[in-house]
């Protein structure tokens, strides 16, 4: 890393609020996904336990729950959902995983790393069908509507996200469609099953708009991480969408701003995928001398502004406080 790199540290806004909240909807929600494959295979429940075991903030699912809340829903539909929206993120990730050739995810060996490709493939499958089982026992054809679209979305984002690719030329917009669909249309379908189960279709529309912007927010702010955070905070090794050709928004920009010279770098790099030890530092010089973090950690909290303004149109309340509280993490988290 560059001496002049900006190395985001800082402790992200507490999810304490949220977490006391949900807290045993939430172990509810985990030990539901446990039991569902406790009497699979052995390698279907040695994959899964590994995944829940190794942490994460569970946000999707919380999502859920916090907005079941939200609209004061009493009942229990809530907590199959939220599983069946962690069973679809948890697909996507091990499907991910195997694409990009990760190694690691959140400090520890990713599953294709343990497991190999195809364990992680099959497994990612055998999610996807358990997510819908939850769907369909739910009974709702709205919620059945909301995750299967999800789902295709999801789909179809991470295909828009292969063919950018070593395209540093690719548009800010073309970016953004493909954050909309591969990350934030499951943030969005997360929060919006709050009010479908708490049958308050009016603040659909509502919850659903603050999910994608916060989705949005969060991986504009992930994408900055992967070329300034702390390595040890991160979980992952810093630079590894440069290294994976992947063009995220701040190399869009520095490429943009860029000379001639600075063009054909990203074009030798990315495209080409011919790097050199040095390049990672020579990337992140150009990065910082076009701004180019700090116009997405910027751009962020606009969707995180967007987000706050959503929220507005519910009355104040624990659970409302504790979703400001998330948008104030997604905006600030080092993680």
């Amino acid at each position: 890393m560059t001496k002049n790199a900006t190395v985001i540290t800082a402790k992200p806004a507490s999810l304490d609020a949220m977490n006391s909240l949900i807290g045993n909807d939430l172990k509810s929600v985990n030990n539901l996904i446990l039991e569902r494959v406790k009497n699979e295979i052995p390698l279907i429940s040695d994959i899964i336990t590994h995944i829940v075991s190794s942490g994460g903030k569970r946000i999707r699912p919380a999502l859920t729950l916090i907005c079941a809340q939200l609209c004061n829903y009493n009942g229990n539909r809530h907590i199959p959902l939220a599983a069946a929206v962690e069973f679809i993120h948890t697909a996507t990730l091990l499907h991910d995983d195997v694409v990009d050739e990760s190694k690691l995810r959140r400090g520890l060996p990713t599953a294709n790393e343990l497991f190999g490709n195809k364990a992680s493939v099959l497994v990612g499958d055998f999610l996807l069908s358990q997510a819908f089982q939850f769907m369909v026992a739910d009974g709702s054809l709205k919620v059945l509507r909301i995750l299967s679209d999800a789902s295709a979305v999801i789909a179809k984002g991470e295909v828009m996200q292969l063919m950018t690719e070593g395209e540093p030329q690719t548009t800010i917009q073309n970016y953004l469609d493909v954050v909309s669909a591969k990350t934030a249309v499951l943030f969005a379908s997360a929060c919006e099953l709050g009010a479908v189960v708490s049958e308050k279709p009016e603040l659909e529309s509502k919850l659903r708009n603050f999910g994608m912007s916060i989705g949005t927010a969060f991986q504009l702010i992930d994408d900055a991480l992967d070329y300034v955070a702390d390595e040890k905070s991160l979980g992952k090794s810093v630079g590894d969408d440069f290294r994976e050709g992947k063009v995220t928004l701040p190399i869009i920009l520095a490429y943009e701003a860029g000379s001639s010279e600075e063009k054909n770098f990203w074009t030798r790099t990315l495209s080409d995928l011919n790097q050199c030890n040095e390049d990672l530092q020579q990337a992140i010089s150009l990065l910082e001398k076009h701004q180019s973090i700090a116009k997405t950690i910027s751009m962020a909290g606009e969707y995180c502004e967007n987000a706050r303004q959503e929220l507005m149109a519910f009355p104040p309340s624990l659970s409302r406080t504790a979703l400001f509280d998330l948008v104030d993490f997604c905006a600030n988290r080092a993680y």
